[in-house]
């Protein structure tokens, strides 16, 4: 008695290649469908026309000059840390302590304006701002990266926990640091001086933060192309036995790798004390820490696609405010419209990665 297996209707086959013409064209698909079936939803919802709703989403980020500074402000903050976490995240160490490294970053610079800010001038004051965040930010990211290469201890939940170590930290030196006495906030920082805010630059008060960011994209995108640091975190990503076999030294890659890490999102509480809110608090961080983990995979590490990536997410978050707030809209409502947008971004990536095969059809190269 014979049998036969009948293949199934369809299955899921992984892309060996994909042409980058080929990726951009599927992510730009899904962002026009996931367009499509918000625009279904809010008529369904809220009876209200999808082109005003996305035209206040616009609005909401580029309508006045105020707002498109805003807007370019909190994106190259994001777009920061990103950057931050792209080494670590392509040498497979999950680096999820972001968050509290833009903290001490943070608290780094408040110390040095807060205590410096009536002995340096300014340009010396951010130098000293600059290096001090940078050294904090790397010393906490490097406290994991030791007790891993060490221990073998489990990175995700290392440095989750340290997070929670530096709101406290934050906490603890708003306390001290309260102004005025007694309302547990630090207020602004040399709010009479302005010691050691960012200078405006060409007339505009946010140029300087993107400036600085936009150099540590093409730094970041050459280092990790093109550098032997670059090579070995790829190598140690790749496989750590791999990296063993051929000589390089697994558990220095990966403290090296962590500091530099801990060190641009030390630079990112630097920008934000200094160059933004000029205070800090266990909300300086604002979420950003978590945000920046998307901006980075769905980039695929590459800097230059980041910026894309971190600027879809600020108009995302930005367009919801303003919906909500011009149509008189709950968040949940605003909110849902960005979570299919998301949803529809995050699928297009699946599609990059892997193809349908249907009954019939031939196996990918």
């Amino acid at each position: 008695m014979s049998s036969s297996h009948k293949a199934p209707l369809m299955r899921i086959a992984r892309r060996d290649s994909i042409s980058i013409p080929q990726g951009w064209f599927i992510r730009l698909a899904g962002l026009a469908l996931a367009l499509a079936v918000s625009a279904v939803v809010i008529y369904a919802i809220v009876k209200l026309n999808p082109l005003n709703v996305y035209g206040a989403m616009f609005d909401g980020n580029f309508g006045t000059e105020k707002r498109f500074w805003i807007t370019m402000r909190d994106m190259v903050m994001l777009l920061c840390v990103g950057i931050g976490l792209a080494p670590a995240f392509k040498m497979r160490f999950w680096n999820i302590g972001g968050e509290g490294q833009i903290l001490i970053g943070g608290i780094a610079t408040a110390a040095v304006m807060i205590y410096l800010g009536n002995t340096l001038p300014t340009w010396l004051l951010l130098l000293v701002s600059f290096a001090v965040s940078c050294g904090a930010g790397a010393m906490w990211g490097l406290i994991p990266a030791a007790f891993k290469a060490r221990f073998g201890t489990n990175e995700t939940l290392f440095t989750l926990m340290m997070n929670y170590v530096a709101i406290q930290l934050t906490s603890f030196f708003v306390a001290t640091w309260e102004n005025p006495f007694g309302s547990n906030t630090v207020g602004i920082i040399n709010q009479q001086t302005k010691a050691g805010w960012f200078p405006a630059l060409f007339g505009q008060q946010y140029m300087l933060n993107i400036v600085i960011v936009l150099a540590l994209v093409v730094m970041m995108y050459i280092y990790l192309r093109f550098s032997k640091q670059g090579y070995e975190i790829s190598v140690v990503g790749e496989s750590e036995r791999t990296a063993r076999y051929i000589g390089i030294h697994v558990k220095s890659v990966i403290k090296r790798t962590m500091m530099l890490s801990g060190a641009i999102c030390g630079l990112a509480g630097f920008i934000a004390v200094a160059g933004s809110s000029h205070t800090i608090s266990t909300s300086t961080a604002g979420g950003i820490g978590f945000t920046a983990i998307i901006v980075a995979w769905l980039a695929k590490f590459n800097t230059f696609t980041m910026i894309l990536i971190a600027m879809l997410l600020v108009f995302l978050e930005k367009g919801s405010i303003q919906i909500a707030s011009q149509y008189n809209l709950n968040d949940f409502a605003s909110k849902m419209i960005t979570g299919i947008i998301l949803f529809f971004i995050l699928g297009s990536e699946f599609f990059i990665n892997y193809r349908l095969v249907f009954r019939g059809g031939k196996e990918a190269n």
